[in-house]
């Protein structure tokens, strides 16, 4: 990526699940949960590997196999994923960046999650601080294809370059290339990305590289 130093930045577009959330504890029990009552073992490591990238539909159908995806997808809807979001903690830091950004640049996520992805936000308390929510029921092609930051893109009416990316895993890293949206690996140096930060303190700190400038005179 050339120069940064006060380029112009509109909007901050997060993942959820490994930077907005720790979700570590509540995906791995979900998905175990479901697993046992259909009398197969537990995820290996692998697999939660997968299931933390990927859209429920594809996690299920990885996990149980082509046979098995339709008793796997009665006992996702009996089950729900309620009873797991008090398990995902929000990234340390958070709430202090979010503060940062409010009516300086717009602000949004863009993750494979479905139709947990309101629930998750109103139970921890932010569900005001986005402003626009883009999740897999929300376009034909979820990550790692381009079309959740394209229509964050033309939500604003912003350039690639007049956005950041924030996420932590190899859909997320192809997702921002193929729309040319800059892109921040977080707590995953293993990713090829304009930045690494280990932490939000650490994404606050690449911020202020930049104009922020998304919401001026609003």
């Amino acid at each position: 990526m050339s120069d940064t130093t006060r380029q112009t930045v509109k909007i901050i577009a997060f993942d959820c699940d490994g930077v907005l959330f720790d979700t570590d504890d509540a995906n791995r029990a979900y998905y175990n949960r479901i697993l046992v009552n259909m009398g197969l073992p537990e995820m290996t490591d692998a697999q939660f590997s997968y299931v933390q990238m990927h859209t429920v539909n594809d996690s299920l159908a990885f996990l149980c196999g082509a046979d098995g995806l339709d008793r796997a997808q009665a006992l996702r809807k009996g089950l729900g994923y309620g009873p797991f979001i008090r398990h995902m903690k929000k990234a340390p830091g958070l709430e202090d960046l979010l503060d940062r950004l409010y009516n300086r640049v717009h602000t949004a996520i863009a993750t494979n999650r479905s139709n947990t992805m309101n629930r998750v936000l109103a139970e921890h308390g932010l569900a005001d601080r986005f402003e626009m929510v883009v999740t897999a029921l929300d376009v034909m092609r979820p990550k790692p294809a381009p079309e959740q930051l394209l229509k964050i893109l033309d939500r604003f009416g912003a350039a690639p370059s007049e956005m950041i990316y924030i996420g932590d895993s190899e859909l997320d890293e192809r997702a921002a290339t193929s729309a040319q949206v800059p892109f921040i690996a977080y707590n995953n140096p293993a990713l090829k990305a304009d930045f690494h930060a280990p932490d939000m303190r650490a994404v606050g700190t690449i911020l202020d590289r930049f104009s922020l400038a998304g919401r001026t005179g609003e």
